[in-house]
């Protein structure tokens, strides 16, 4: 990267489902088909970050769809609870070539504020128990272990459940 990243969080379209399919298939081994991500264009956070094409060298330009230049993305909804509604940081993702710029906290920070305004106290997701990166970006954003789930993933691995609570959260 030749400058620091400033990304625009905004609402997914039905015009950028194809970035973020190529974007989970460059980051997940198991990755979501196309139609899953269709399903959750209604989602209360479904958000992505787009980028400035300028704001890659030219080497790196090939690696994301300028054509709609998203770099990042976070799915989340709410199911409610009798007046407590939970939130679910379903998937986030941030593509290889800009990861480690900020995007991923940014687009968490929008999802779960998105989620409060909307009601929701608690929210909840699952992590890969050796994704040390995510769980700590989990932590620093006020996230707690709750539980581990054996056997989660499709290739066995455990996934660690981690919960905020959204009435008391203050964004880092």
């Amino acid at each position: 990267m030749s400058r620091s990243v400033d990304p625009t969080i905004r609402e997914v379209s039905r015009a950028d489902l194809l970035s973020v399919v190529r974007i989970e298939r460059a980051v997940f081994s198991d990755p979501w088909p196309y139609d899953a991500f269709e399903r959750l264009l209604d989602a209360p956070a479904f958000l992505v970050a787009e980028l400035d094409a300028s704001t890659f060298d030219s080497d790196r330009r090939d690696a994301i769809d300028f054509e709609a230049p998203i770099a990042g993305y976070v799915v989340a909804d709410m199911t409610p609870d009798f007046g407590r509604d939970i939130g679910h940081i379903k998937d986030i993702a941030v593509h290889p070539d800009v990861q480690g710029n900020g995007i991923g906290s940014q687009l968490l920070r929008s999802a779960l504020a998105r989620l409060r305004f909307r009601g929701v106290a608690v929210v909840k997701l699952e992590v890969r128990a050796g994704n040390g990166r995510a769980r700590s970006m989990y932590s620093d954003h006020g996230f707690t272990p709750m539980r581990r789930v054996s056997r989660y993933y499709n290739d066995g691995e455990d996934a660690i459940v981690m919960v905020l609570d959204l009435e008391d959260w203050t964004p880092p």
